[in-house]
């Protein structure tokens, strides 16, 4: 996993037992200092536990988590001293205002109260600011839970469901907010959330943990090379097209969508190009798709739509997880 960049956090074989319960099963992990690292699972995957084992809120049946090279049980004060977290949902003191309850965070973490304002500017808390936190809206009760996270400017930050009650515009700012901190102060920030197009856009690094396990674990760039695409074509005589493909590439698993073409009508055919086959890369599936093409229209058969789709994070997951339960 080295890549002689300072790793912030370390899971070491790391496993939580609930009685016949594996919640969490062997888990090996690193995140290195100014990354964002986006951890992805279906409900009871083991995320939530994994979270409250960083944080030393559960202790671990086995194996060993290092955060700033410190043995995360051993030097539990100092490390939440220098994290921040949301965790699960977001809590306030009900009957103080935004500001008061922020206020409240600086006396428990030390942190000086000019970092109130800037908490409230950075999370556009201004026009509620005076207003008591169980008067809030969703979105902004989330808002407050973020700004008392990053409030003494932690060097790891902990984000379970961070855009919960958020708009699309609110989510896009936290997104923003996240990232300059990541790029501008180096903060680690690790973010599990169910919205899987919202931390392909954000993380650098992501990871997939299925029953307690890690089953995938990639870099936002080199997603393509997990991700599965088709070539889908429109054409007047399906059956003779899906000939000239397998022709082609013998490998290649091709689907007739459509087998009956009435008088006229036209009929789909599906070539699944897998990461295995000789045209897995995006550049290659095109070139590939050029060729059918040229094979197609110089057979004679009508040709009238061809176009290459690639699975995203969401379809990629699903995949990965077993389905869409």
């Amino acid at each position: 996993m080295g890549t002689g960049q300072e790793v912030a956090v370390r899971l070491e074989s790391l496993a939580k037992f609930y009685k016949d319960v594996r919640a969490v099963d062997g888990l090996d992990l690193e995140i290195r200092r100014g990354e964002i690292y986006g951890f992805l699972g279906r409900n009871g995957a083991g995320k939530t536990s994994t979270i409250r084992m960083m944080l030393a809120l559960t202790r671990p049946s086995r194996g060993r988590i290092a955060i700033f090279g410190l043995d995360a049980q051993d030097h539990r004060t100092e490390i939440l001293r220098r994290t921040g977290s949301l965790v699960e949902s977001a809590t306030a003191y009900p009957n103080l205002t935004v500001r008061e309850n922020l206020d409240m965070q600086c006396r428990l973490t030390g942190t000086p109260r000019p970092a109130i304002e800037s908490s409230i500017k950075a999370l556009n808390l201004g026009e509620c600011a005076d207003r008591c936190y169980g008067k809030l809206s969703l979105g902004n009760k989330q808002r407050l839970a973020l700004a008392r996270a990053i409030l003494h400017s932690p060097e790891l930050l902990v984000l379970d469901e961070p855009a919960n009650g958020l708009d699309p515009a609110g989510i896009a700012e936290i997104r923003m907010l996240l990232r300059k901190m990541a790029d501008e102060r180096k903060t680690t920030i690790f973010v599990s959330s169910h919205i899987l197009g919202e931390v392909a856009q954000l993380a650098d690094r992501i990871g997939i943990i299925h029953r307690g396990r890690m089953i995938a674990e990639f870099g936002s760039h080199s997603m393509s090379a997990l991700t599965s695409r088709r070539i889908e074509l429109e054409t007047g005589d399906p059956e003779r097209a899906a000939s000239i493909i397998r022709a082609l590439d013998p490998s290649l698993a091709v689907d007739v969508v459509s087998p009956t073409v009435t008088p006229g009508g036209t009929g789909r055919v599906h070539v699944s190009v897998r990461t295995a086959a000789a045209h897995a890369e995006p550049d290659s599936v095109k070139a590939f798709a050029a060729a059918i093409s040229k094979g197609i229209v110089g057979a004679g058969i009508a040709l009238y739509r061809i176009g290459v789709e690639e699975e995203n994070l969401e379809s990629l997951f699903l995949r990965l997880t077993g389905g869409d339960a």
